[in-house]
Formats: C-alpha cells, structure tokens, sequence
C-alpha cells in the first residue's frame, strides 16, 4: 500500500500541486462554519430576503459556476478561491434537498437515500478511475471534478439527512447537534485504532453537514422553535465573518500539521 500511497501524492498534469488545503484543525473548523451559513444563509435569501428557493438556487448556481471557474484555472490551492466555492457549494447543496422537500414533496428518507446511494457511486467510480479517494492526491484536473461532485452531494446527503435527524425523527437542533458531534468523534477514536484514514475523512466530512445545519438552526431560529433567535441574517454574518479571518489566518500562514481526520491513503 505504501507504493500506491506514493503514487497518490506524485504531481501530474506538469506542475501541478495539491488543490485543496492541509486537513488541519482550521479545516474542519472552517469547514463547519461553512455548512452553518449554507443553512441560515440559503435560509435568510430564500425567506426572508423573499428571493424564494427557484431564485435563491439559480443565483447561488452562477455564483457557484464563476467561482469553480476560477477554482479549476488555478494550478495550485489558493485559499480564498477553494473556500468560497465550499461556501457556495454548501448553499447550493442545502438549496437541493430543499427543492425536492418543500416544492416537489420527496420525503427525507427518500431523499436521504437517493443522495447516499448517488455519493456511493460517485465514489466507486472515483476509485476505479483514479485508485484513490484521498484529497491528497488531488494534483489532475479529472480528480479534482471527481472532488467538488463528491463535495456537492455531501452537501445535499447531510443536508437530507440532518432534516431527517432532527425534524422526521424528532432529534431536534440540540440534540441533533450533540449527536452528529459524537459520531465525528467516534470516527476520530476509531482512526486511532487503525481505521481506514480515506474512509473516516469522508463519513466526518459528511456528519459535518449535518453537525453545521443543526447548530445553524439553534442560534438562527426563533425559540418558539427551539432556537435562540439570533435569526439567520446574524449567524449569517457573524460565520462569515469568521471565516474570512480564519481564511485569512492560513493565507498568511500556512498550517504545518495534518490532524487525525487527515484523508491520507491507505
């Protein structure tokens, strides 16, 4: 395995580097904050900005487009680039599921499935094109469309399922929230007991939507609801302001040090 593990992080495409970012603490921190303003945010445009979900979706679709534009042209990671288009990623993503919940009337279980068994498939066929998932090989152009569609349906898979968690089955946003928080963990102690690293990233990069929606609708909704009522503009702005610094942080200053939930091959 170590001979494939060589050939994963081996540059291809003449010069080209890693496209995404050290899997850091930073990382799964701003990768959090992200699903949460992809929830309040496409909340906040499509009600209460009154675009409504067709709108919402179509713009945050261009933006989307412009911003993997860039992305793709780039031959190295640039901060700025890759978490934006995480961000708009996570609101199309949220958009997604929505549609298919409030306009077309698919159930959460459903829908909970078609996302899970699409995500399946994208990754098998990742995997028999490429003989990896890890995001540390993301150094060809073709992995790196394998990538931000693996990302999109994580999106919509853990938007579906965390409305399934916490609305279908009655979890609600604390409870929803703690529950996500100690699969995350447990896939982090399993990893230390020598479970496979590509894997365990992948199922934390998942439960992380759902662990980001669930904190999101806590602080954003009213507390008729079982929220705190900071509303979805606040949270909105405040995460993305969070972001910004901490994007900005690792642009100055790059992280030296993998964490445990690293998605190097095995």
């Amino acid at each position: 395995m170590s001979s494939l593990a060589a050939e994963a992080r081996r540059p291809r495409d003449g010069d080209w580097t890693s496209k995404v970012p050290a899997v850091t603490l930073a990382f799964w921190t701003i990768k959090i904050l992200s699903t949460t303003v992809g929830e309040t945010g496409a909340d906040w445009l499509a009600v209460h900005a009154g675009l409504g979900a067709a709108l919402t979706t179509g713009l945050m679709v261009g933006l989307l487009v412009l911003s993997l534009f860039i992305q793709l042209t780039r031959r190295n990671y640039v901060p700025w680039v890759y978490w934006l288009t995480v961000v708009l990623l996570s609101v199309v993503g949220t958009q997604l599921t929505d549609i298919l919940t409030d306009r077309l009337g698919v159930s959460l279980y459903l829908s909970t499935a078609l996302f899970g068994v699409a995500l399946a498939a994208l990754f098998a066929v990742w995997y028999w094109r490429e003989r990896t998932l890890s995001i540390n090989s993301i150094v060809t152009r073709r992995r790196e469309l394998f990538y931000w569609a693996a990302i999109l349906f994580t999106f919509a898979l853990g938007t579906a399922a965390g409305d399934l968690a916490t609305e279908a089955l009655g979890l609600g946003f604390r409870v929803g929230a703690l529950v996500f928080a100690l699969g995350i963990a447990a896939i982090a102690i399993a990893m230390r007991f020598g479970a496979n690293h590509v894997l365990a990233f992948w199922l934390a990069y998942i439960l992380t939507r759902p662990l980001g929606a669930s904190l999101g609708d806590l602080l954003a909704q009213s507390r008729d609801y079982g929220g705190l009522g900071l509303g979805t503009m606040a949270t909105s702005v405040v995460f993305l302001c969070v972001i910004a610094s901490l994007v900005l942080a690792v642009t100055v200053r790059p992280p030296a040090q993998r964490n445990p939930l690293q998605g190097d091959p095995q």
